[in-house]
């Protein structure tokens, strides 16, 4: 907070101490002075009772011409020091003409050193304690010496003098300890109070200022889903002004909302002024200091031209990569069709020798193999039969898998397939495509292994998803190439169509998967799996 506001606090505070204590010495002389002076009591006791009008008077005009001065005086804490001086000569005055040892208003003077303490701070409280104390002692030393003409008692001696006086500046003295202390205290607690009170003001304003410059809709409703916040974005994202929506159910707003609402990211369609908007919103729970739910907190932003922009991109994406594929394709089968074209026209020739003819008929029989395969995988890739979904035993299929692949034309006899398998895991998936899945990695295993190695096999459970595990002790592969080994035709081998690992990809994809490879060219390959365990496990 700035020295000015606390300059302004600390001004404001002080006026309003002035007109406290006028308006208490007002009440003060109305109340007991002039009560007294009304109903003449003691009046038959007071040395000079008439003065006592004399005094109410001089005290009420004082009162009148303070009140008139607040506004013009520049330095008020000499006006307050003014005030209490002047009422503590009005306070020996009254004490003389009263009586002085014996007058019943000596306890005017603490009431003096109070509202020192509490109007202006701990030092003028004993000021006016000092000032009280050596008025009234000289007050009552010239009364007892005879100087002044009052009448007291007299079977009251020299020492009761002493005494009362040294009782009252006792008095006095631990009144303006006591008052100026918890003065002190007080206005410690006030000055703090109003400070937290400036800040929390700014705070607040800051606050304000930040929530309502968000670019994204923001709104905060009760538990029972009441707005309570709408920022500027809101109204415009929404077309629904604040004044209109606050205290409102959030679904009259958003009516894709539907209570009770839960907390995450979520999607809707609203519409403002006949237009459909895509809006994508983010829900969490609002919280108190304690912990307690007070209610909810949502940031929105509207999606519509970020989703046509992602429609595009899509769109351009898939004429990219059917391109891509289409060169991919055109590639793979003209080697093969140039080699069956060189071997027909030789044997169309009629020249070559029988041996010769054989050797190109089987480089043909080949060459349509493997045109077969490519055709097979590519429809395979591009065109996957329906997803049928079973509860079955995973470690059932890969038994079965393993077995054929020992008998493979890739594995010569210097392949070691071992398995370490984690107890009985249950999957609801297609066991035909996950199989398929198997085949091909454990294929890519075994291609990666021509002078032969080590193949392991392991199963984890995961509590809520099923792992599998294919790692082979092969040449691995290069790094720049392990972003590509996913996509169709991409192959590193000769006789490879490149579709074995982008089907595997595929259909693990289909079962809300995930597969991942990890690779150090030179030492192996690991290929994960990741699969959904089976409900209920």
């Amino acid at each position: 907070m700035t020295s000015d506001k606390l300059g302004g606090m600390k001004e404001k505070a002080s006026i309003l101490k002035v007109k406290a204590l006028i308006t208490i010495r007002a009440l003060f002389v109305t109340l007991l002075l002039g009560s007294s002076f009304l109903f003449e009591i003691g009046y038959a006791r007071f040395p000079y009772p008439h003065a006592l009008s004399y005094l109410i008077i001089t005290l009420y005009t004082l009162t009148i011409i303070y009140s008139l001065l607040i506004g013009k005086i520049k330095n008020l804490k000499v006006f307050l020091y003014i005030q209490l001086i002047l009422d503590v000569f009005f306070e020996i005055a009254l004490i003389y003409i009263t009586g002085g040892v014996e007058s019943w208003f000596s306890f005017t003077l603490i009431l003096t050193v109070i509202s020192s303490s509490i109007v202006l701070n701990r030092r003028a409280g004993y000021i006016i304690s000092t000032l009280s104390s050596i008025l009234y002692g000289t007050l009552i030393d010239l009364q007892f010496y005879g100087q002044l003409p009052i009448d007291f008692d007299s079977s009251i001696e020299g020492k009761d003098f002493l005494y009362n006086i040294f009782a009252h500046i006792i008095s006095i003295y631990l009144t303006a300890y006591l008052s100026g202390y918890l003065s002190y205290r007080l206005e410690r607690i006030v000055q703090k109070l109003e400070e937290r009170d400036a800040d929390l003001r700014d705070l607040e304003f800051f606050n304000k200022e930040v929530i309502e410059s968000l670019p994204s809709g923001l709104f905060t409703t009760d538990t029972s889903g009441n707005i309570l916040i709408f920022n500027r974005a809101a109204e415009r994202i929404t077309g629904t002004k604040k004044d209109f929506i606050i205290g409102k159910r959030i679904d009259r707003a958003l009516p894709f909302l539907k209570l009770p609402i839960l907390d995450g990211r979520m999607e809707g369609i609203i519409k403002d002024n006949g237009v459909e908007k895509i809006i994508g919103l983010n829900i969490s729970t609002l919280r108190d200091i304690g912990g307690k739910d007070t209610g909810l907190i949502g940031i929105f932003q509207d999606l519509t031209e970020l989703k046509k922009l992602e429609t595009e991109i899509k769109k351009k994406e898939k004429w990219a990569v059917i391109g891509e594929l289409s060169a991919s394709i055109a590639h793979e089968i003209r080697n093969p069709l140039a080699s069956l074209k060189g071997s027909i026209e030789m044997l169309k020739e009629g020249t070559i020798p029988q041996k010769h003819r054989e050797r190109l008929m089987e480089i043909a029989l080949k060459e349509m193999g493997r045109l077969n395969r490519i055709i097979t995988d590519f429809l395979t890739y591009s065109r996957p039969g329906p997803t049928e979904f079973k509860r079955f035993d995973l470690h059932s299929v890969l038994d079965e898998t393993l077995e054929l692949l020992k008998n493979v034309e890739q594995n010569k006899g210097n392949i070691s397939i071992k398995k370490d398998f984690s107890g009985r895991l249950e999957v609801n998936a297609d066991p035909q495509k996950i199989r398929q899945v198997f085949w091909n990695l454990g294929i890519n295993a075994m291609e990666a292994m021509p002078e032969g190695g080590e193949l392991v096999v392991s199963t984890k459970n995961r509590e809520k998803t099923v792992e599998v595990s294919f790692r082979d002790s092969g040449h691995g592969i290069h790094e720049k190439n392990i972003k590509e080994i996913f996509y169709p035709f991409f192959t590193t081998k000769e006789q490879g169509t490149g579709l074995g690992l982008a089907i595997a990809y595929r259909i693990i994809e289909e079962h809300k998967g995930k597969l991942t490879v990890n690779s150090r060219y030179g030492i192996g390959t690991t290929f994960e799996i990741m699969l959904p365990m089976a409900d209920g496990k």
